[in-house]
């Protein structure tokens, strides 16, 4: 997974109702009814049926850390999935999404002006469209880079061209060196 990855799960998990369940016990038994059987759970979390048996009757109480964390990931992935569809279809169709960041942004200017990239922090509100061509360029499996992309483009139509009325000489915005970035919807 990638920053922009990340950042896209942990804004879907913002908006979770309720939360996860916390005892390894109870983690086990969410992930038994989404996987429905203790083999695909223990193909998951990188164990055997028998310990995933163990880990649901309480007769195992503490994983190793890996194996914990891989557990929390694996809860934490599927909790909620109408609340996260929910919110997807929103941000792609009404509100948009806030991507705040701190990067290098490089672009290609014309002849006369500065191309000279360098660290912005910048917050830029970006419409609906942006938002549907994250979430299906990250369902269809693409690459970090792709994602860098889409926001690079939205950051350049919304930010730099401010919507078609200024820097329209501007051809190609990077997004590079990313600091931190976050992501709302």
């Amino acid at each position: 997974m990638g920053e922009i990855d990340d950042a896209l799960e942990r804004a879907e998990r913002e908006g979770f109702t309720r939360e996860p369940p916390k005892t390894l016990q109870g983690q086990v038994n969410f992930l038994l009814r989404s996987l429905r059987t203790a083999r695909a759970v223990a193909e998951e979390i990188g164990v055997t049926a028998d310990s995933v048996n163990r880990y649901r009757r309480g007769a195992r109480r503490t994983p190793p850390p890996e194996i914990a964390a891989r557990i929390d990931r694996a809860v934490r992935s599927r909790w909620q999935p109408r609340v996260r569809r929910r919110r997807r279809e929103q941000a792609a169709t009404a509100t948009g999404i806030t991507v705040e960041t701190r990067a290098r942004f490089g672009y290609t200017a014309p002849v006369g002006t500065t191309d000279d990239g360098r660290m912005r922090r910048l917050t830029v509100h970006l419409p609906p469209s942006y938002a549907q061509r994250l979430f299906d360029a990250r369902a269809r499996g693409e690459g970090e880079g792709r994602l860098r992309d889409i926001i690079a483009e939205g950051f350049k139509d919304v930010y730099f061209q401010d919507g078609g009325t200024r820097a329209l000489g501007l051809s190609d915005v990077a997004l590079n060196d990313i600091d931190y970035l976050d992501l709302d919807f």
